[in-house]
């Protein structure tokens, strides 16, 4: 194919979704290099991404753009040329979230730097969905959010918690703090150990830098925000395994995880190059699946719109606070970033992607769970 037919082809695409190309419109894409339609057409979500890192397009609203090019499931419509197949067929051959590499994401994801994720996230640094219901701000979002687990768990005094995937400890301080619940934390990430333990001081919270197949203790409840993610989707089945080892009989385990709507076995080529190695979403039969023969699902809530309005909050603190970090991370990070926050907006928006909050119980409630919302 000639230059030109690639731009006429792309052209065609994109009108599919009501987008022009040097258009007028917020979400009409800016083309500044002509070798953009080529690579995109033959690199899919890969091409587009690191097309965006280099400068070769832009638009005045990219969330809303790449939410129309998946409701116009233009994504399904590009053939990936065979550097990408392959890198497919790698995550579906092989274990790529196994126990040796279990700290992957750790070291290069969550420990770029907490002052990163400081100048991005709320005041309690959770890096998960916020919960808007009632909320007018990212910090009353988080919280709320935060205040919901707690009460879907039925949280009393005394009681011992595991929280896989711990992060920066937010939910752990928070449940510590007005529960007066006892949390062990776990996470892959030193950098989040280290901020995690100043935070969490003098509070009945244990912070642990370990994986999750090597707990072994009882809790009276468990939860686990944003981890399952990247657990990928050879490891489920040990993940609720290990899971119902260390969970008291009638004891509560709350999932709160971004999911597909389809089942996938492989990885999203950009997304595992530059923001979450090895990630890998699940999606509801996965899960149902996985969870069969150790829990009862006993409530499902499905707020994944809300991850729209986090991940703009996020982007706008990342935005306005960028000269602050500028000079550690450097302008081509910052448009990985920008494309991060923004490209993941517009896929919730598009509700290609789901936000859920999943109650399991070891052995079911007696007279029924009563939910709470």
């Amino acid at each position: 194919m000639t230059a030109n037919s690639y731009q006429k082809l792309a052209q065609e695409l994109l009108s599919i979704a009501g987008i022009s190309i040097n258009g007028k419109n917020p979400w009409d894409i800016q083309v500044y290099n002509s070798k953009f339609y080529r690579r995109v057409l033959t690199e899919a979500e890969l091409g587009l991404g690191e097309s965006y890192m280099d400068g070769w397009w832009d638009a005045e609203k990219v969330d809303e753009f790449i939410c129309k090019v998946l409701q116009a499931e233009l994504d399904k419509k590009i053939k990936s040329k065979l550097s990408i197949l392959i890198t497919l067929l790698i995550a579906r051959i092989f274990n790529l979230q196994s126990r040796s590499r279990a700290f992957i994401i750790g070291e290069r994801h969550y420990d770029l730097g907490n002052d990163l994720f400081q100048n991005m996230l709320d005041k309690r640094m959770n890096y998960s969905c916020a919960y808007w219901k009632d909320a007018t701000s990212l910090d009353e979002a988080q919280e709320a959010k935060l205040e919901l687990i707690c009460k879907k768990l039925y949280l009393e005094p005394g009681m011992k918690i595991l929280d896989i995937g711990s992060g920066w400890g937010s939910f752990a301080k928070y449940a510590a703090e007005k529960y007066n619940v006892n949390v062990v934390g776990i996470t892959v990430s030193k950098e989040q150990v280290t901020l995690a333990k100043e935070l969490c001081k003098d509070l009945p919270v244990e912070i642990r830098l370990q994986d999750y197949r090597d707990v072994n203790e009882l809790f009276d409840r468990i939860v686990s925000v944003g981890m399952i993610e990247h657990v990928g989707y050879k490891n489920y089945k040990t993940y609720f395994k290990i899971a119902y080892r260390c969970l008291k009989d009638k004891g509560l385990f709350l999932l709160h995880t971004i999911g597909r709507n389809t089942s996938t076995t492989t990885v999203d080529p950009w997304t595992h190059k530059y923001i979450f190695p090895n990630g890998m979403l699940p999606s509801i039969s996965q899960i149902a699946k996985a969870v069969e023969g150790f829990f009862i699902i006993e409530d499902l809530h499905n707020f994944g719109t809300d991850y729209d309005k986090t991940l703009t909050a996020w982007y706008n603190n990342f935005q306005n606070n960028w000269d602050k970090i500028r000079n550690k991370y450097g302008d081509r990070f910052f448009r990985m970033w920008k494309y991060f926050l923004l490209s993941s907006a517009g896929a919730f928006r598009a509700r290609h992607n789901q936000l859920w909050q999943i109650v399991l119980s070891k052995g079911g409630i007696v007279g029924g769970y009563k939910s709470i919302r």
